[in-house]
């Protein structure tokens, strides 16, 4: 009894490694299965040329998310190509010149199948790279568009990439490798092949130059006030300007209305900060953020007023309605004592344009 006790367990014991060691083994290629299914799907389709190249200026697996398609009315502004057969599968142009080089528009109507186009009408455009002086360090950015022209809509077919394309003695030529769908294409009713083998293709290359002239704006905080006091304010019925005062670095008039303007006339007292003439270039804009104040002279709060503008199209901003006459006339509320009014103007904040050159 106890023998076949003993063998029963060892038995046991030897079913349940097998059991687990075959667990073990299917995990593993499940494990494996996965890996393969994940790594399959995280493959990109490769739109670009010469894919054996480094590619400069962006990487292509993220390349599509910067393309852009659509139909457009305006023709191309840099070079059309009209074909009149389609007996050809692969065209180039002449050189054509811009930014000072030379250019060749390629168009493979079946697709270039060496860089993935099988089914795709494939465009591309190669820069002369005999024009580069110092073939190891130069190089040329470009803005690409291509077209392909629609007979029926009347429009353009357009591809083009948001970023802009490197060109060097090493990597001469770039593009689309899947532009239109070839059964699209080669439809009729699409009306991309018209008047029987007619097509139209075309290319903007676009080679910004450097810029010459920028400018450079700031703000920059101030703690720059002038406090003016007024006296005889009662006995005033004319506008009154203090003398010129510098704040910020430029010259200010304070302008107080006694009698109130705009919508404040007859009711408000109303103060204005007017900019000197020649205190600005041409077209420059100045930034200001400004409080007007009257001053209580009861040791009581002050009326303030707060504002930000701009000084360009006009030299002077204010507030209408700085403080009422129903204020001043009070003489427990302390803003105008022995008819004497005290106002400040205190400057937080001014702008600064730079200009070069």
């Amino acid at each position: 009894m106890k023998n076949h006790y003993r063998n029963t367990i060892s038995i046991s014991v030897a079913y349940l490694f097998l059991c687990l060691f075959i667990t073990y083994v299917s995990s593993q290629s499940l494990i494996r299965q996965i890996t393969d299914d994940v790594n399959t799907n995280l493959k990109e389709d490769v739109p670009y040329v010469q894919k054996h190249q480094e590619i400069l200026s962006r990487h292509y697996n993220v390349s599509n998310s910067k393309t852009v398609t659509g139909m457009r009315n305006r023709r191309p502004s840099t070079y059309s190509y009209k074909i009149e057969t389609n007996v050809v599968d692969k065209f180039e142009t002449r050189p054509f010149t811009v930014g000072g080089y030379n250019w060749i528009l390629h168009v493979y109507l079946n697709g270039n199948t060496k860089d993935g186009g099988a089914g795709y009408v494939s465009l591309y455009v190669e820069i002369d790279k005999s024009g580069f002086v110092d073939s190891a360090h130069q190089e040329v950015y470009a803005d690409l568009r291509f077209y392909i022209f629609n007979r029926n809509e009347r429009k353009y077919f357009t591809i083009q990439d948001t970023d802009v394309w490197r060109f060097d003695a090493f990597n001469t030529m770039w593009g689309f490798s899947k532009v239109l769908p070839v059964d699209t294409f080669k439809d009729p009713k699409n009306g991309y092949l018209y008047n029987g083998e007619h097509c139209e293709f075309g290319v903007d290359v676009i080679v910004p130059t450097p810029f010459e002239e920028s400018e450079t704006f700031s703000i920059s905080s101030s703690s720059d006030k002038y406090t003016w006091t007024i006296q005889k304010f009662s006995t005033l019925s004319k506008d009154l300007y203090s003398p010129v005062i510098s704040l910020g670095g430029k010259k200010w008039n304070i302008l107080v209305v006694p009698a109130g303007s705009g919508s404040g006339r007859g009711k408000y007292v109303s103060m204005f900060l007017q900019l000197s003439t020649n205190q600005r270039r041409a077209y420059e804009y100045i930034y200001v953020q400004v409080k007007f104040r009257v001053l209580n002279q009861g040791k009581l709060s002050n009326r303030e007023r707060e504002f930000g503008v701009w000084y360009g199209r006009s030299y002077s901003w204010g507030t209408v309605d700085l403080i009422s006459f129903d204020d001043l006339r009070d003489s427990s509320k302390g803003f105008l004592v022995n008819d004497a009014l005290i106002v400040e103007v205190q400057l937080e904040a001014i702008s600064t344009t730079k200009y070069f050159p």
